[in-house]
């Protein structure tokens, strides 16, 4: 049984390991069921872009470095905060790519964001087939650039010549050995990783040889990004306070995002300040109909949301405002996690400020850490 070597997932550990008619299969991803797909090489294709704005001198840069690493065959870290672009920085890269006939994956932890970079990218390449696979959307596989959940990889062994990865600090591809064996064993070629908020070791692996780290520390506008403001309260008055700041945004017509630690608070809290506050809703993972929930927000039939970290990332709405409640609550509020939150604010460059307000009964570390994490980009302008 020592000798047993999971081919998709690289499990040794015994643990892992069951028999069935006296041969070992792995339990550690047996529940990646489904069709895979087999490599086989694509023609070239014209790649042309269609951007309604030009990129920043710093997008600029990057975007031609990561295409210079990647025809050297140099695998990249785009370390960059929240706000600076880093999906067009990497255009370039997946354009070259399919210009000389190469397979390109686009792969993001949670489905929510693989839905909006869809659209985002059917805009971006209106001459490509762009695909999305998650979930139960599996049934078109092949295409021109391949937008999936990072679940989805095990469909795709040694498959991506180029495979660009973003969000790879959260939940659940981070530190998920599974997850992350599948993203090894999908790439055959070269990864443009991204992340505002990289692990230390994602930070070593990348200073090795044949890798590179790529920093920006300025949003595309060239604008500040919102300080975090920390209110020290009783757990009890900060639904009041939500109130309040709520019906301030009213009537400034400002939208708000309201986050709270779990499900149930999501929903105790919603209850309680739409009876007060008119206008709005709730979202978090298991509210079925939350995709229509969240278009709704975006074409302003509601002006604030109670949610859950399900709109933590991948997000970008003009003049929106933050609130996280029990934000102290370390266990589920990491420093990454509040960097995550407070960059959803001040993204658009016709409205670069917000307010970001951390709510505890005291300053954890992490409000501290994210604070002077912002604060310290923030000299970089």
């Amino acid at each position: 049984m020592e000798s047993f070597i999971c081919e998709r997932c690289g499990n040794r550990d015994p643990r892992y390991i069951g028999f069935k008619n006296g041969k070992p299969y792995c339990r550690r991803c047996i529940s990646f069921q489904g069709e895979s797909v087999s490599y086989e090489k694509p023609l070239p294709k014209r790649a042309p872009l269609n951007l309604h704005y030009g990129l920043s001198q710093d997008q600029a840069r990057l975007s031609e470095k990561i295409v210079s690493n990647f025809k050297n065959g140099i695998d990249t870290l785009v370390y960059a905060v929240c706000g600076a672009g880093k999906t067009e920085i990497s255009y370039a890269v997946i354009s070259y790519a399919i210009s000389q006939g190469m397979t390109v994956g686009f792969a993001l932890p949670r489905r929510d964001v693989v839905v909006e970079l869809f659209y985002r990218l059917k805009e971006s390449f209106p001459e490509n087939k762009v695909v999305a696979v998650f979930g139960q959307h599996t049934s078109v596989l092949k295409g021109d650039i391949i937008i999936l959940t990072t679940h989805q990889l095990f469909r795709y062994p040694n498959y991506f010549d180029l495979l660009v990865m973003d969000e790879i600090d959260a939940f659940p591809f981070k530190d998920n050995p599974v997850l992350i064996a599948m993203y090894r064993r999908a790439m055959r070629g070269s990864c443009v990783l991204m992340s505002a908020t990289p692990s230390e070791n994602v930070i070593q692996e990348f200073k090795k040889p044949d890798h590179e780290i790529l920093e920006l520390r300025t949003r595309f506008h060239h604008q500040e990004i919102p300080l975090p403001q920390t209110k020290i309260m009783p757990s009890f008055l900060q639904p009041l306070f939500v109130v309040a700041k709520l019906l301030h945004y009213k009537k400034e017509g400002k939208c708000c995002f309201v986050f709270t630690p779990s499900i149930e608070e999501c929903e105790m809290l919603y209850r309680f300040v739409s009876c007060f506050v008119k206008g709005g809703s709730f979202v978090h993972s298991k509210k079925e109909n939350r995709q229509e929930t969240i278009g709704i927000f975006k074409k302003k039939g509601y002006f604030y949301l109670i949610t859950t970290s399900v709109l933590e990332r991948g997000v970008t709405f003009k003049n929106l405002q933050v609130m996280v409640t029990h934000a102290d609550r370390e266990s589920i509020y990491s420093s990454s996690a509040l960097i995550q939150i407070a960059g959803r604010v001040g993204r658009k460059s016709d409205a670069p400020g917000g307010d970001v307000i951390f709510l505890g009964e005291v300053e954890s570390k992490a409000m501290k850490d994210a604070h002077d994490e912002i604060q310290f980009c923030n000299t970089f302008l």
